[in-house]
C-alpha cells in the first residue's frame, strides 16, 4: 500500500478534486470518481512553477520530461490554508526533481490519463534500451559546430518535416533508437538548413520603378519608404547628387521628393518605353532640369563597358569568324534599328551588371572570385587546355560518390572463368584468318535485291498491339490505385503507416551499418559499433512480423478481413525477412571464418 505524502483540495482543468502525493505516484482524482484522471510517476517530474505569494490563486505547475506543459494545478481551500498545503507539495517535489537531475535520466513514455483507453495494440517490449536521448542531444552530430547550434538545425529540420517529427517522437522519444543514430544518414538535411540559414538576401532583381496610385479624390499619392530612398539613390546616383546639393539648403526633404516624381527626370527614370510619351505632359523644373542628360541612343553606349579578353565566354566575339569571307560585322545584329529601345535596353543591362556587382563586389576592382575561377592547366596540349579554361568550380560535382563495393561470392571462380574464356578467344583469333576481299565479295551479293525484299516486308502488328495493350493495363491499374480512396478504419491505416515506418527507419539503419555511405558528413562508427548496431536493428526488425500480426487482429475486431491487411504490409515483411535472412547468412559465415 502507498504511503501518502500529503494531499489537498485542488482543481485541474477547472474540475474539482484530490491532488494526492505518495511516495512513488503524484494522483489527481475528479470529484465523485474513484479511479485518478492523473497519474504522474516520480520519474517523470522535471520542474516545477509556484503563483507568487500573495496572489489571487495558488497554483501549482509540474513539468514532465516528454511534456513541458505538464499539469497545472490550483489550490481550491482557503487562501491561508491553501498556500500551506502547496507548500507541503512544493517541498516534496523539490526534493523529488532534486534527486531526478541527480541520476542518470531515462527515457519515459509520456503519461496518459487512466480514462482513456488504449486502442492501439500492446507494444511489445524490447530487449535492449537505447541510451539517454536528453544526454545524446548534447553531442553535436555535425562537427565542428556547437551543440546549441546544432541542437536548433535539429528542431528547425524536425519542425519543417511533419513526418520526420512523428518518426521522431516514435522512435528516439521512445528509446528505441539514440538521437545520433536517427541523424545518421540524414547529415544532408541538417546542412541544407545550415547554409539556408547562412545566405544573405540579395538585392532585388526588380529595377526601380516607384509606381503612382490613385486615392480618392483623384490624386496620386507615391509612398516614399526608407528602403525606396535608398533603392533609388544606388540606382540613379544622379539623384542622390540632387538631393545633396539641394536638401535642406533650397529644398525641403518633402518638397524635393514632390517635385522629383513630377519633374523629367522621374519620368527619364522610368522602367518603361512609354514614360518617354509623359515627358511631354510633365512641367519644366529649374532645379532637376539641370540633372538632365541625353538619351542614351546612339549605337554606341555612352559608358563603355568593360572589354572581355577571353573569347570562351564571349558569345558576342565575333570578330575572329568567317576569315575567308571576312570579318564585317553582321547587319542583322546591329543595334539601333528601333532607336527608342536603346536607353531602356541598356539601362537593363546596367541594372543587371549592378547586382552581379553586388554579389561579388571584386567584380569592381577587377578579380574574379574563387568559385568563379576557371581551371588552366600548364600543359602543352592545346585541346586540353580549352576545355580546361571553361571548366569552373560551379560545374564540377565536389561530392564524387565511389559507390558501394559489389559483395561477391566465388569472386576467383568468376576472375578464372573470364580469364580462361578471353585466352581461347585470343588463341582462336590468331589460328583464324580473314580473307578481306572474300568476306566483301559476298557482303556485296548480300546487298542485292535489297530494295524488292524492303518493299515486300511487312511488320506483324500483334507484338506492337500487345506490347501497347500491356501499358495500357499498367497505366491504368497504376491510376485505379491512386484515385481509389483507402477504405481501412482511421485508427488501423494510423497503426499501420507508423508500423511501416518505423520497420522502414529500422530497415535504413540496418543496412547503413553493414554498408555505410561513402560521404565525409556520415558518423566514424568503428566495425565493433557497426556489428553491435546491426544486431540492435536486427532484433528489432524480428518482432516486425509479431507486429503485423497484432495489426491483423486489431482489424478483425474492426470489421476488416486479415487477408486485406496482410496484402498490405506484405512487401514490409518481404524486405524484412531479406535482411533478417542476410543478417544470419553473414553471422554464420562469420562464425564459422572464427571458428576455423
Amino acid at each position: 500500500m502507498p504511503t501518502t505524502l500529503c494531499s489537498a483540495k485542488a482543481s485541474y482543468k477547472k474540475q474539482p478534486g484530490t491532488l494526492e502525493l505518495t511516495d512513488s505516484l503524484l494522483i489527481w482524482t475528479q470529484e465523485g470518481k474513484k479511479t485518478p484522471a492523473v497519474r504522474v510517476q516520480h520519474p517523470e517530474a522535471s520542474s516545477l512553477f509556484c503563483s507568487k505569494e500573495g496572489a489571487a490563486q495558488v497554483r501549482l505547475k509540474l513539468g514532465l520530461v516528454n511534456d513541458e506543459a505538464g499539469h497545472n494545478f490550483t489550490f481550491t481551500s482557503p487562501s491561508a490554508v491553501a498556500y500551506a498545503e502547496r507548500e507541503a507539495f512544493k517541498q516534496e517535489l523539490t526534493n523529488i526533481i532534486s534527486r531526478n537531475r541527480s541520476a542518470a535520466p531515462t527515457p519515459l513514455p509520456k503519461p496518459t490519463p487512466l480514462s482513456t483507453p488504449a486502442k492501439t495494440p500492446a507494444p511489445i517490449p524490447s530487449t535492449s534500451r537505447a541510451t539517454s536521448v536528453s544526454s545524446d542531444t548534447r553531442t553535436p552530430i555535425l562537427s565542428g559546430i556547437d551543440a546549441a547550434t546544432d541542437f536548433r538545425l535539429r528542431k528547425k529540420v524536425l519542425l519543417s518535416n511533419p513526418e520526420l517529427l512523428v518518426l521522431h517522437k516514435e522512435l528516439v522519444m521512445s528509446g528505441q533508437i539514440t538521437e545520433s543514430e536517427f541523424w545518421d544518414g540524414r547529415e544532408h538535411l541538417l546542412l541544407a538548413e545550415a547554409a539556408a540559414e547562412g545566405q544573405k538576401r540579395g538585392r532585388p532583381g526588380q529595377l526601380v520603378d516607384p509606381r503612382p496610385q490613385t486615392v480618392e479624390g483623384g490624386e496620386v499619392k507615391i509612398v516614399i519608404t526608407p528602403q525606396l530612398v535608398h533603392d533609388i539613390f544606388d540606382e540613379f546616383p544622379v539623384v542622390a547628387k540632387a538631393y545633396n546639393d539641394n536638401v535642406p539648403n533650397k529644398l525641403s526633404e518633402a518638397e524635393f521628393w514632390k517635385r522629383y516624381f513630377q519633374s523629367k527626370l522621374f519620368n527619364a527614370h522610368r522602367a518603361s518605353i512609354r514614360s518617354s510619351a509623359t515627358q511631354h505632359v510633365v512641367k519644366d523644373d529649374p532645379i532637376f532640369d539641370k540633372y538632365l542628360e541625353k538619351d542614351d541612343d546612339e549605337l554606341e553606349p555612352r559608358r563603355a563597358r568593360n572589354e572581355v579578353s577571353d573569347l570562351y565566354i564571349n558569345i558576342g566575339a565575333t570578330l575572329e569568324d568567317h576569315v575567308e569571307t571576312g570579318n564585317e560585322k553582321d547587319v542583322t545584329m546591329q543595334a539601333g534599328r528601333q532607336r527608342g529601345a536603346l536607353p531602356l535596353i541598356r539601362k537593363f543591362n546596367e541594372h543587371s551588371e549592378r547586382l552581379l556587382n553586388s554579389a561579388f563586389p571584386m567584380y569592381d576592382r577587377g578579380e574574379v572570385p574563387p568559385a568563379k575561377r576557371r581551371r588552366i592547366d600548364s600543359g602543352n596540349d592545346e585541346d586540353d587546355d580549352a576545355y580546361a579554361q571553361i571548366t569552373l568550380d560551379d560545374l564540377r560535382d565536389s561530392e564524387a560518390m565511389s559507390g558501394i563495393t559489389l559483395q561477391m561470392q566465388d569472386r576467383e571462380r568468376y576472375f578464372e572463368g573470364q580469364l580462361a574464356r578471353s585466352a581461347s578467344e585470343q588463341a582462336g583469333s590468331e589460328d583464324q584468318v580473314v580473307d578481306v576481299r572474300a568476306a566483301f565479295t559476298e557482303m556485296k551479293h548480300g546487298f542485292r535485291g535489297w530494295e524488292t525484299r524492303f518493299s515486300q516486308l511487312r511488320i506483324d502488328k500483334r507484338a506492337g498491339d500487345a506490347a501497347l495493350d500491356s501499358m495500357t493495363q499498367n497505366v491504368s491499374a497504376r491510376l485505379d490505385i491512386r484515385t481509389r480512396k483507402t477504405d481501412f478504419p482511421p485508427t488501423l491505416f494510423r497503426q499501420l503507416t507508423t508500423c511501416q515506418t518505423a520497420a522502414n527507419e529500422f530497415l535504413r539503419q540496418f543496412w547503413t551499418s553493414l554498408y555505410p555511405p561513402p560521404t565525409t558528413t556520415s558518423s566514424g562508427a568503428t566495425p565493433s559499433q557497426s556489428v553491435a548496431k546491426a544486431a540492435k536493428m536486427a532484433g528489432y526488425l524480428s518482432k516486425t512480423r509479431e507486429k503485423v500480426e497484432a495489426l491483423v487482429r486489431a482489424g478483425q475486431l474492426e470489421g476488416v478481413e486479415p487477408e486485406r491487411v496482410e496484402v498490405a504490409m506484405k512487401p514490409l515483411l518481404d524486405a524484412v525477412d531479406h535482411a533478417l535472412a542476410f543478417y544470419r547468412a553473414r553471422s554464420a559465415k562469420t562464425s564459422a571464418l572464427k571458428t576455423a
